[in-house]
């Protein structure tokens, strides 16, 4: 069988799908994988797939813009005339949706990683950018055999507001985490806090500050890090947002790697109070590391954590409760400890790379030959 993968951003082909793309060649398929950004085809082909940039804006509601990359994808679709063709992130499944349609491809899927900012931001604008967003989906989804999704909340709500017949619906727990190369480290001597994001509002950042320096005023010695990148993102910060944390010594920014294992591996507890996500990875890589995990009470994010038992839950945007669990893992270090190994005792269950893809395979109707 021959597989299109279409992506909004090249690297996730690798960081997020690597394991999938893998599981699909050694099942004896073709893949091509389609992404905006060049400079990653060796690595893709050691995936075992071939690389074709396509570019595609990650924000923007051009309509012209819009039709031209309809008519980009349709184009090379109709080269590469595959057997099915797979989506994910917004406009990959919009639009490759929609152009995989129109160039006759029977087998057509998308999976929905998170739906983002348009569908957590307030306001008039996003009000205007959430209904063309819902236009757009349903005129897609339903070119669909198979729809994924990463959460219940999404998948609720896409069925609730008619985007998508809840028949043609399938629940995966995420991109799952390769447990081979996320492996468990022993726990620092000292208590240390990390977070791992794009650096913008809606993943909680200002809140991690906040409660950083609540909790640094009762135990100094307790370090909090941040590691992530600035983002395009409408609702990106700026380095000027950190600094004065940054400046006296709340929080130490540690800027952006490709590689997030040593960070984890020095930390003791795992935070991220994020407004909405599909299924955090940041998190699936933590718990596959033995870390305890603070986390919100959001779509996405209550999956990844029973609360009390591998970590915390906190309500969106409540600095004090988040400030709470911190001290209370500052505080109790037999709990702490007993946390952090729950959390790789569910990743093994509920997270094991190897069992979503065989899940995701399933729902792509996809041979399995192991």
């Amino acid at each position: 069988m021959k597989i299109v993968i279409i992506a909004g951003y090249t690297p996730s082909l690798i960081n997020f799908r690597g394991d999938m793309i893998k599981a699909f060649v050694k099942n004896g398929n073709e893949v091509i994988a389609v992404g905006p950004e060049a400079g990653y085809e060796e690595q893709i082909a050691e995936l075992g797939a071939r690389f074709i940039q396509l570019p595609i804006a990650r924000t923007g509601t051009n309509p012209l813009s819009d039709l031209s990359l309809i008519k980009r994808i349709y184009k090379l679709i109709r080269n590469e005339s595959p057997d099915l063709v797979f989506s994910y992130t917004i406009k990959p499944v919009i639009f490759g949706s929609i152009a995989a349609r129109l160039a006759g491809v029977k087998n057509i899927y998308a999976m929905l990683t998170g739906l983002g900012y348009v569908f957590v931001a307030k306001g008039g604008k996003a009000f205007i950018l959430r209904t063309i967003s819902k236009s757009l989906y349903w005129t897609a989804l339903r070119n669909c055999k198979k729809v994924l999704f990463q959460n219940p909340d999404d998948l609720n709500e896409f069925v609730s507001n008619r985007l998508v017949n809840l028949e043609k619906t399938a629940l995966i727990n995420g991109s799952g985490v390769n447990l081979d190369y996320f492996q468990q480290v022993p726990l620092p001597t000292k208590t240390t806090f990390l977070m791992i994001c794009r650096i913008i509002k809606d993943k909680g950042v200002l809140e991690y500050l906040k409660a950083a320096e609540i909790v640094k005023k009762k135990y100094p010695q307790v370090q909090f890090s941040l590691v992530g990148p600035f983002d395009v993102n409408p609702n990106s910060l700026a380095y000027d947002d950190l600094k004065s944390y940054v400046d006296s010594g709340i929080v130490d920014y540690l800027g952006e790697t490709k590689d997030v294992r040593p960070f984890i591996g020095q930390a003791s507890v795992f935070v991220l109070p994020s407004y909405r996500e599909g299924t955090p990875r940041t998190v699936l890589e933590a718990m596959a590391m033995g870390r305890a995990i603070i986390t919100t009470d959001a779509p996405g994010c209550r999956e990844t954590v029973v609360d009390g038992v591998n970590g915390f839950l906190v309500p969106v945007k409540d600095v004090e409760r988040l400030a709470q669990a911190m001290l209370r893992l500052v505080e109790n270090e037999n709990e702490l400890r007993e946390k952090a190994f729950n959390s790789l005792e569910i990743c093994k269950t509920k997270y094991d790379v190897n069992k979503v893809n065989r899940a995701i395979m399933d729902y792509l109707n996809i041979d399995q030959r192991a």
